[in-house]
């Protein structure tokens, strides 16, 4: 059956008849706009008055792309800022010996070709906290015997050296700072090629260059490498820079005082050197008290 208002409630056209009005509407637009370019104000009017309401509706999406980019921005800059600065400790042993090669070019031009360098292994690690006795400068890093680090073995930052193991526990390891008191490290002045030994002072974190003499070769200013002769330290690392250099004392040596090189200070970050000991040259033989005259004795006969 055919449902049809009746003839009283038919108001206007039919919905074919207004479907093809509009679509006539809407092809003569379109053919004005692409033949005469009428529309182009109209859509300029249209599109500023409905920018608001666009950045309006698109708040949630940059918000939320905004707030997702900062968080791997961040994440990304401290995974760059640690790999960084691993970078610059791994870096800091090549780039403190190259002063030493600098100064041996400098004094023996006449070489035709440098010695070679042995490079030493080393573990990154990172300092936890300060070692709880006051009179000491000592602290725990977070490597230790499962590690490979073993007592007396010495470590540096990208300055320069820090100190040294002292004791060795499996995941950790105790470092003896070059400002302890009872810590010694022989140092070379880069400058002079003068040899001593710089000791530490404790809690005024600076070291002591004792029983030098007043004319010593040394000046303000003066920087101090290892000179490798411990064994310990490998030769060519920095130590310290000279602060002050007082003649005048009642005794015939100078007081001299050193401003260490490294940055405990500033940073966490340490190089813990794998360095070998060194085997020892054999001990003279001793000479027998029975056999000496004898060949002494044999020695005389001898034309």
């Amino acid at each position: 059956m055919e449902y049809t208002p009746p003839p009283l409630f038919k108001q206007g056209a039919s919905a074919r008849a207004k479907m093809l009005i509009f679509a006539l509407i809407a092809l003569g637009l379109l053919m004005a706009d692409s033949h005469l370019k009428a529309l182009a104000v109209v859509r300029q009017a249209v599109g500023v008055a409905l920018y608001p309401l666009q950045v309006v509706a698109m708040l949630p999406r940059d918000a939320f792309f905004a707030t997702t980019d900062y968080f791997s921005s961040l994440a990304s800059l401290k995974v760059e800022n640690a790999r960084m600065k691993e970078q610059q400790v791994l870096n800091a042993q090549q780039l403190q010996q190259s002063q030493i090669l600098l100064a041996e070019n400098a004094h023996l031009r006449k070489l035709l070709a440098a010695s070679e360098r042995l490079t030493l292994k080393s573990v990154m690690s990172e300092i936890l906290y300060d070692a709880r006795d006051p009179f000491s400068r000592k602290v725990i890093i977070d490597r230790g015997s499962s590690h490979g680090i073993a007592a007396g073995q010495p470590v540096i930052d990208d300055l320069g050296v820090v100190g040294q193991v002292t004791r060795v526990f499996p995941f950790t390891a105790e470092v003896t700072l070059l400002t302890d008191k009872d810590h010694a490290i022989p140092v070379q002045v880069l400058r002079s090629g003068v040899r001593s030994v710089a000791y530490g002072r404790g809690q005024s974190n600076v070291l002591e260059l004792r029983f030098m003499a007043s004319n010593a070769d040394i000046q303000k200013g003066d920087v101090l490498l290892t000179s490798g002769i411990d064994g310990v330290y490998p030769s060519g690392l920095a130590v310290a820079t000279v602060a002050s250099v007082d003649t005048k004392t009642s005794d015939a040596f100078a007081r001299i005082l050193c401003q260490p090189s490294a940055g405990v200070s500033r940073h966490r970050q340490l190089l813990v050197l794998l360095a070998e000991a060194k085997d020892l040259p054999p001990p003279p033989p001793e000479a027998n008290p029975q056999t000496e005259p004898r060949k002494r004795r044999k020695d005389q006969e001898t034309p």
